[in-house]
């Protein structure tokens, strides 16, 4: 750890201010939301739409130069990530059955992956969030990931694509508009130096809970404990190696340590959050089925995914997903992520652009 207490930007320390008063904020958000055009047009907010434009770039650039092929997302499905901690997923009807609008493209990826060997989505998502999030400064119910996958790579190759790809946007980030960023926003991005820190989940439960912030040992990590863990960081750090049953099926376990996945969050620092969450997947096809059942879902939802790794067994990858609202959120210092998406929309409050 970089610090012995936690240093928080003061973006982070302003929104917990602003949400301390919650119906004050949930009124202002309101407003916000409401008039998104009228906003969108003031000169912070132009900077951040062109940031955000300059990270896509520099996200294509490092992962086209790494030998990834961009592929065309899917947006409805039969089947959607289920793994999506509490959300709701949205539903259309397709001819008379019922098909989802994709909260995370995960299991479309796997099988792109097979075609070309390394592909990227730069996939939109939709995710029904409690209406609880709004007062987070991290949830959006629209919102647009871009997801990595590669054939025949471990989590820890997926990890190192990871770092590679965020240095490389906050350098090119810096490099276009550090003079902006310092002027406008006060923010001076770090130079970032993987490889980045690596803790296991047990070690970083045991350090949150040393300092007051009480997670189980075998539940995901708390956002108040993630927010204390990243503050305690100059760097992004990843945590890997999460307890069965807090992430999706798709994640693998490890055979030899059962309840233990092979899979990874990257954290930015500063107190911003998740960054990257990412895993080797499952790919025996009973095995999966049993997963699916341990979740409480009906295999035979997923019939066309299971008849794929029958038929490309052993399809065996890893990958990730990265946020851009929340890539934006930090290379900007901005109090949420609501500032960093064009006619943001939150968990209950309509109606809206």
């Amino acid at each position: 750890m970089d610090y012995l207490e936690p240093r928080f930007h003061p973006a982070v320390v302003e929104f917990e201010k602003f949400v301390a008063d919650r119906e004050g904020y949930r009124r202002a958000l309101e407003e916000w939301l409401r008039y998104s055009w009228r906003w969108a047009r003031v000169d912070k907010y132009r900077l951040v739409f062109k940031i955000q434009a300059a990270a896509l770039r520099a996200i294509r650039e490092f992962l086209d130069s790494q030998g990834f092929t961009e592929v065309l997302p899917p947006i409805i499905g039969p089947v959607t990530d289920p793994g999506i901690r509490g959300a709701r997923q949205a539903a259309i009807d397709f001819y008379g059955r019922e098909y989802k609008v994709m909260s995370s493209a995960i299991l479309y990826k796997q099988y792109m992956a097979a075609s070309l060997g390394k592909i990227y989505f730069v996939s939109p998502n939709v995710r029904l969030e409690p209406p609880d999030s709004i007062y987070t400064g991290r949830h959006l119910v629209e919102f647009v990931q871009v997801d990595v996958e590669i054939l025949g790579a471990d989590y820890h190759k997926a990890m190192e694509v990871a770092e590679g790809l965020v240095a490389y946007v906050v350098r090119a980030v810096g490099e276009e508009y550090g003079r902006e960023l310092e002027k406008v926003f006060g923010r001076s991005l770090p130079e970032l130096k993987p490889p980045f820190r690596r803790y296991s989940h047990g070690e970083v439960v045991k350090i949150v809970n040393s300092l007051g912030c009480r997670n189980p040992p075998d539940a995901e990590l708390e956002w108040s404990c993630e927010r204390l863990f990243s503050g305690l960081h100059r760097q992004p750090v990843f945590i890997y190696d999460y307890p069965k049953g807090s992430r999706g099926f798709y994640d693998r376990e490890d055979p030899a340590r059962p309840g233990v996945l092979r899979d990874f969050d990257m954290l930015y620092p500063e107190g911003f959050g998740e960054a990257v969450s990412g895993a080797e997947r499952e790919y025996e096809p009973e095995r999966v089925a049993a997963r699916i059942r341990e979740g409480g879902e009906d295999p035979a939802r997923y019939q066309w995914y299971l008849e794929m790794l029958r038929e490309l067994y052993p399809l065996q990858t890893a990958g990730f997903g990265i946020g851009v609202e929340r890539l934006t959120r930090y290379l900007c210092g901005l109090r949420a992520v609501w500032e960093a998406r064009p006619y943001p929309k939150l968990a209950g409050i309509a109606p809206t652009p």
